[in-house]
């Protein structure tokens, strides 16, 4: 998928050879277990009218984050990993995932692995129902809906909010 994808700017398109190369190099570059980097896949989740992002404040992190996670071996697309994730996360059923991806990112971190890694995230636009109500899920230390131009102060999100946003 990300071969015939074109990032809408320069920079999201580099990050596309990134992760390119990394998929070419590793056969088991969208597990886990690849601790050099491995690709991970994201939801922006929206409320039905698009005003509102479902973020999690994540337990290991301590920030609040976009839904989404690590590909598991039954995914068969990262769209569909994305969608998991987020129905996983949220609680909430009938969430509807834009085949596409609406943002890149790498970023390092330590996960499930216990040692420091890199995340190659592939990020989705998930709608949710009118009327969705979330639960949260282990996974979380808190799960709420926060308006698209009123973030939280202590999140790196604001570029992955404009991009879904200009999607529409």
């Amino acid at each position: 998928m990300l071969g015939e994808w074109r990032a809408d700017d320069p920079q999201q398109e580099a990050l596309r050879h990134s992760f390119l190369t990394l998929l070419d190099a590793r056969e088991d570059a969208c597990l886990r277990a690849c601790e050099p980097g491995h690709v991970t896949a994201s939801a922006v989740l929206l409320d039905a009218a698009g005003e509102n992002v479902l973020l999690t404040l994540h337990p290991r992190v301590g920030m609040w984050l976009q839904l989404g996670g690590h590909c598991e071996p039954e995914d068969t697309s990262l769209a569909g990993a994305a969608l998991r994730e987020a129905t996983e996360e949220s609680g909430v059923d009938g969430l509807v995932v834009e085949p596409e991806p609406v943002h890149l990112d790498v970023h390092p971190i330590t996960c499930s692995l216990g040692k420091p890694t890199r995340h190659f995230d592939v990020r989705f636009i998930v709608r949710a129902p009118e009327g969705a109500e979330p639960a949260r899920s282990d996974e979380s230390l808190d799960l709420r809906w926060w308006p698209v131009n009123a973030l939280p102060g202590d999140t790196d999100l604001g570029p992955l909010i404009t991009a879904a946003r200009a999607r529409g």
